[in-house]
């Protein structure tokens, strides 16, 4: 048996453009992902997040699910375009929905965690040069400056920025996420503005203002293994290593990019100018804690036609529902080394779920063995971590709600809560009983 302590916060997760829908109400003008997803063969069965789980409009019903199973918090993101649907311009009403929402949390005993960016850029941002385009530091500022302005009051600890590697690598050098860009020059760029933006919103934060609410950033980090012990494999899997790691850790812990990673991106980028003076120091600036995303371990091979010499090797591990490895050993690993390479703030697992092909049957009812046992070995991790000093300090579950899986559409469920999306109705997956039963005894 694993216990938690009282101060240990219990929550779960989601994020603005994958449930809220509305995309059209209270002065919200398009982002970039409603732009993407319109594109044919860009999301699975054409789908978008037009309606999703609207949320917007059933918000209050999904507090009541939260407070249904007991968890001290509640991480949401805040759609920039509906805070500045036009450049220049503030819109009072879409910053409202937001207070209302962190409000009726902290009235139900919830505490408000909120992302300010989830990947939704307005579309007017990107179309003014984007996240390649160093104003958009300056952009993100304003929004950021006036979401601390009018909900600090109201928000228990802020993210900067979730999972910068999904919007700068997937979204400029990948392709599967929206802009939808494939140039790697971009992408470094975009992921140098990104950290920019947050060290200097940290900066804006800590020292332009008077809050003093917890503030810091949540990158999603996987384990990375070599497919065997080959000079070759080894290789591949310290390249892979640095693409998804160490180079957002090194930049916000050490103050510097990898230089091997410079070194190997250079082969398409012309120059590193675009890296200031005064940057790292922004970059680096002292968070109050540090936010991990973790789904799977990442085994790598070789690859001599990959640009950067590496793809995936398939494993024997157990996979979700997403082909995803459920690693939690190498969870315990990840933790540790990052307690001895590079930090000491505390730690939250910002998002930690499966997906899996539920079925809904005709009792309602949702019987998601695979997710059950997901969740309860990475928490038993999490209190293992925990008896050996590692300092997780709290645990949100991905997702509350059945909702828009980026590229994949709805064909992926990731939530304990079964949205059923032709009716809005939602049922309480088994995961989310028992993930409530285990809130509510603080125990494993």
């Amino acid at each position: 048996m694993k216990t938690f302590t009282e101060d240990f916060i219990f929550g779960t997760a989601t994020s603005s453009y994958q449930i809220e829908g509305a995309v059209n109400a209270g002065g919200r003008t398009p982002s970039i992902w409603d732009e993407f997803s319109k594109q044919p063969g860009k999301v699975w069965n054409g789908d978008t997040g037009e309606i999703a789980c609207d949320h917007y409009h059933r918000f209050e019903e999904d507090i009541e699910i939260i407070k249904s199973l007991g968890v001290d918090s509640y991480r949401f993101s805040i759609a920039w375009p509906r805070i500045f649907p036009r450049a220049g311009e503030y819109n009072p009403e879409g910053m409202e929905f937001y207070r209302t929402l962190a409000k009726k949390l902290n009235e139900a005993g919830i505490r408000p965690f909120v992302t300010l960016y989830h990947w939704d850029m307005p579309q007017w941002a990107y179309e003014k040069g984007g996240w390649v385009h160093r104003d958009s530091v300056t952009w993100f500022l304003d929004y950021a400056k006036k979401c601390f302005e009018e909900l600090d009051d109201v928000v228990s600890m802020w993210i900067t920025h979730n999972e910068p590697w999904c919007a700068a690598l997937l979204g400029y050098y990948e392709g599967v996420h929206a802009p939808g860009h494939t140039d790697l020059e971009e992408a470094v760029k975009v992921s140098h503005h990104l950290l920019l933006s947050h060290g200097k919103a940290v900066e804006l934060y800590k020292n332009e203002t008077k809050y003093e609410k917890p503030i810091g950033i949540t990158l999603n980090l996987t384990p990375v293994y070599p497919a065997s012990a080959s000079a070759n494999d080894e290789l591949a899997a310290h390249n892979y290593d640095g693409y998804v790691n160490r180079w957002f850790l090194d930049p916000i812990f050490k103050g510097s990019y990898p230089k091997d990673m410079m070194n190997l991106y250079s082969k398409e980028i012309r120059s590193f100018e675009f890296i200031e003076a005064g940057d790292m120091e922004s970059i680096s600036a002292s968070c109050d804690f540090f936010g991990i995303n973790f789904y799977n371990r990442s085994l790598i091979q070789y690859s001599a036609e990959s640009p950067l010499l590496f793809e995936p090797a398939e494993s024997d591990y157990p996979k979700t529902g997403m082909g995803w490895d459920i690693s939690p050993n190498e969870f315990r690993e990840l933790i540790r080394t990052l307690r001895r390479d590079f930090t000491d703030l505390p730690i939250y697992i910002t998002e930690n779920g499966a997906a899996f092909p539920d079925v809904l049957e005709d009792d309602g009812t949702v019987r998601d063995s695979g997710r059950k046992d997901y969740m309860e070995r990475h928490i038993r991790a999490i209190a293992e971590l925990n008896e050996e000093g590692m300092n997780i300090q709290g645990y949100y579950l991905w997702s509350l709600l059945d909702n828009f899986e980026w590229a994949f559409g709805y064909d992926k469920r990731f939530g304990i809560t079964y949205v059923d999306f032709s009716t809005q109705r939602r049922y309480l997956k088994d995961s989310a009983k028992r993930y409530a039963e285990i809130v509510k005894a603080r125990k494993i």
